[in-house]
């Protein structure tokens, strides 16, 4: 189906999308950091997206998410007005957020949910419009109409495969801390359930945390009383399932003033994360490439909001508390140690070599061959 045929569709939806929008939010302006066009959404023939984040600025979101997202839109609708992107940390503003871009007649969302559960009744709202909604990263509740992620059973036995490895031969018996996310985000429990499946048994699991918000000061403080319940010098290694937590482990140790610090884990491969890779202080990192993530959502974006069918562009399909068979791609990860940065992070063009070596690592990275 070309643009023209699927802009037919879009028009078809209008009279909906406008009552839904009236009694939801009229005149409700974007709150949070909000950026796009101030064209009318239909002005020049094109697709009017909606893209939402659970954060901006340094995070993983703003950083890599955000310009790929928007590079690959442009891409495959370069006649289209700028996308209206907004990115917040707060669940009660993302729901502001998605409502005034129902009331801007938006003509499809790509939402990466801060808090899925209290999203639901937007996404619902979202639907009653006929707006279609791709969910990215993490798993929104509701009748979404796709699903783009990375694999997070994959991820958590890459942590927990890396972590076993780490502690050698004699794991067996040896005692961890699981530093699981946040139990409002669905995928915190898949990269959970991927560690055990490759943990239970293996090691004893002294301590394990759900991080309230993935906040990092709540790490510290559930990591601090690890320390204090189990003695430092029984954790044996750390299974932390993202970089934030990751680095949150490390400032506790070194607030015990712990050294060595035992084996830990990580995910995203955030910038400060690799660089603590090189130091010594984590031993490994999930790299999840996301150019492969931005790409299949804007073609999924721009499939739903042009009326077409997603089946050819998807790998299968997810369930929600709400709704079956969702079209998914769940992509592949790659395990991140200090032998291969060069391989991954670097030759895919994430960061430089003078972005992670520093003055401070310049040695480090000597001993690691990245320099």
């Amino acid at each position: 189906m070309g643009l023209g045929a699927g802009l037919r569709a879009v028009k078809r939806r209008s009279l909906t999308r406008a009552s839904v929008a009236v009694a939801v939010a009229a005149g409700l302006a974007l709150v949070g950091a909000c950026g796009g066009s101030d064209e009318d959404d239909e002005g020049d023939g094109g697709l009017a997206v909606g893209v939402l984040l659970p954060g901006g600025g340094a995070s993983r979101f703003g950083q890599f998410d955000k310009p790929l997202l928007l590079q690959q839109l442009k891409r495959l609708c370069p006649d289209c007005p700028a996308p209206t992107v907004a990115a917040t940390s707060d669940p009660a503003v993302q729901r502001q957020q998605i409502e005034s871009m129902i009331t801007r007649q938006v003509d499809v969302l790509i939402l990466a949910a801060v808090d899925p559960q209290l999203l639901r009744p937007s996404v619902e709202a979202a639907h009653r419009a006929d707006i279609p909604v791709v969910a990215y990263d993490r798993l929104a509740q509701g009748p979404i109409s796709g699903y783009v992620t990375f694999d997070g059973a994959t991820v958590g036995r890459l942590q927990g495969e890396a972590l076993l490895k780490a502690m050698g031969a004699g794991a067996r018996g040896e005692q961890i801390v699981m530093m699981n996310g946040a139990t409002t985000d669905p995928n915190a429990g898949w990269f959970k359930r991927g560690a055990l499946s490759v943990l239970a048994g293996r090691t004893e699991i002294g301590k394990s945390y759900d991080t309230v918000g993935w906040r990092p000061e709540n790490a510290f403080v559930n990591m601090t009383n690890a320390i204090a319940a189990l003695g430092a010098d029984d954790i044996d290694g750390v299974l932390a399932a993202n970089d934030s937590l990751a680095g949150a482990v490390v400032a506790a140790f070194n607030a015990a003033e712990v050294s060595p610090l035992p084996p830990i884990t990580g995910q995203d491969a955030d910038l400060a994360g690799v660089r603590r890779i090189v130091r010594g202080d984590q031993y490994m990192t999930v790299y999840k490439p996301f150019e492969p993530a931005a790409a299949a959502a804007a073609k999924m974006a721009v499939a739903l909001g042009r009326g077409e069918s997603v089946d050819s562009l998807t790998s299968g399909t997810v369930d929600n508390a709400t709704t079956e068979d969702i079209p998914a791609v769940l992509l592949p990860s790659v395990p991140v140690t200090v032998g291969n940065i060069k391989d991954t992070v670097v030759k895919d063009g994430m960061y430089t070599i003078d972005q992670i070596c520093t003055p401070e690592l310049r040695s480090a990275c000597d001993k690691a061959g990245l320099t």
